[in-house]
């Protein structure tokens, strides 16, 4: 499989000339992992799966936001502005692909998804934005060829508040995100950066290139950047 990155930056102001566009990962010209711009959809994917309804990851979430792609679009939950959109549960054949939904912590005001992507003996995982993944759908993601993640913050415990019912919500920490995929992966690219890195690049590089392990290669994606798997 051949993954393209689409775009790298998270919802900041902080701009870079190889970090200017909004969430989304596309796999052999096919499918299309999240729609943070609209530009995407020139790509002419056979179909979308969409990790979660904000809008650096649905650019139809915006204010004024419209899409009506003519192509089958895959949420965790509907959406008025794009009444066609299917909910995506278990797993999805597409052209030869195994697409499995996997159910991952990150808001309580929307559901989030990751996506296991297999074809043949080859498995990818992208994430889209992440605190954790329950004990139960880990045990599903083993023998991963590569995986796709975030990186909004670097710090361990990333960035993670809790409302009055006890529930969390927000980003986990580049740290804690090689400990989770490092058991499971042998490639982690990271993308959908953060403030933090796009202040001082070189600085961020170094810092995620030195959370490197033996048995893991950690990677920093670009707007345009591809991976041959």
């Amino acid at each position: 499989m051949q993954v393209k990155i689409l775009g790298t930056r998270g919802e900041i102001r902080a701009t870079h000339p190889k970090h200017l566009l909004h969430s989304g990962i596309l796999i052999d010209r096919k499918i299309l992992l999240d729609v943070g711009e609209m530009a995407f959809l020139k790509y002419k994917p056979q179909c979308i799966f969409i990790t979660h309804l904000h809008p650096d990851h649905a650019f139809f979430m915006s204010p004024g936001g419209e899409i009506n792609p003519g192509i089958p679009v895959f949420a965790p939950e509907r959406s008025e502005r794009l009444k066609t959109m299917h909910i995506v549960t278990g797993s999805t054949e597409v052209e030869g692909y195994r697409i499995t939904s996997i159910p991952v912590i990150h808001s309580i005001k929307v559901k989030s998804m990751g996506y296991l992507v297999e074809k043949r003996n080859k498995r990818i995982f992208y994430t889209g934005d992440i605190i954790s993944i329950e004990k139960r759908s880990l045990k599903g993601l083993t023998k991963l060829d590569l995986v796709i993640t975030e990186a909004s913050f670097f710090r361990r415990g990333g960035l993670i508040r809790k409302n009055k019912q006890g529930e969390i919500f927000g980003h986990a920490g580049v740290q804690d995100l090689v400990n989770l995929f490092a058991k499971c992966a042998t490639k982690i690219v990271f993308t959908h950066f953060g403030t933090w890195f796009l202040k001082d690049i070189t600085s961020g590089r170094r810092k995620i290139k030195s959370l490197a392990r033996n048995d893991v290669t950690l990677d920093i994606a670009i707007d345009g950047a591809t991976y041959k798997i």
